[in-house]
């Protein structure tokens, strides 16, 4: 990577950028030696089940400019009405680098990971499920933006369903300097089987330069998606964990 290239990179000067709470991720990775802490409480209502699932945690670690590594943490979903299953999801680490970190033109990240088979099969399924992802994001003017996400997740394990393909599309405005809302697009495409189509809208308020609270409702676009899915959350970012904080 050219020093150059570096420069550009995400600092600790900058305010926090979470990668929630729409489904699709920021295209901006975390300041080098910066950890963030996502976390958030979803409830699903599906034809007659309902389930409560959280704390849906991801750690955020920037090793180096424009690359960080991150992990989501194993998830309890409790069925609350039949039908439905409870447990924990998969532990699911991965590797995020931004190839386009210049301001002013599409920023770009491209996501390497796998969910390991450590939770429940009835919730997360069998085996090990990795996943490529490609990120991406456009600020505009007048604090509007649009971002959007593609995601390949490959279940080897499942004789029925191989490949999920899933893209996602954001159109976001600033408010405020601290205030954002949002309304996304989600579709998931597996294969042998219709697709899944969801509206995503929500709100993220930044306290501080460190720290967001959020909120999401979703509904089912098609009778393959959940009805509603309503979350709240809460992220946070510590910075300087390899040294002086940068001017």
């Amino acid at each position: 990577m050219s020093e150059a290239r570096a420069d550009a990179c995400p600092t600790a000067t900058a305010g926090i950028t979470t990668d929630r709470p729409d489904v699709t991720n920021s295209s901006i990775v975390v300041p080098t030696g910066s950890l963030q802490n996502e976390n958030g409480i979803n409830f699903t209502a599906r034809d007659s089940g309902q389930v409560l699932d959280g704390t849906n945690t991801r750690w955020r670690l920037g090793v180096a400019p424009c690359l960080e590594l991150l992990a989501d943490l194993p998830s309890y979903s409790a069925n609350l009405h039949a039908p439905g299953s409870s447990g924990f999801s998969d532990l699911a680490p991965a590797v995020k680098w931004q190839v386009s970190p210049v301001p002013g033109t599409v920023d770009l990240s491209i996501v390497a990971g796998a969910a390991l088979p450590t939770g429940a099969a009835a919730i997360a399924g069998r085996g090990a499920q990795p996943y490529l992802q490609f990120p991406w994001s456009w600020e505009l003017h007048d604090g509007w933006s649009v971002s959007g996400m593609f995601t390949e997740f490959f279940r080897p394990s499942d004789p029925t369903t191989g490949r999920i393909s899933e893209a996602t599309f954001v159109l976001e405005q600033a408010l405020t300097e601290k205030f954002s809302v949002f309304g996304e697009y989600v579709g998931d495409y597996p294969d042998n089987a219709g697709p899944s189509h969801l509206f995503n809208s929500g709100a993220m308020y930044r306290l501080g330069q460190n720290q967001q609270i959020d909120i999401h409702l979703a509904f089912g676009l098609n009778h393959n998606a959940p009805n509603t899915i309503v979350g709240v959350g809460y992220s946070y970012r510590f910075d300087g964990l390899f040294g002086r904080l940068p001017r």
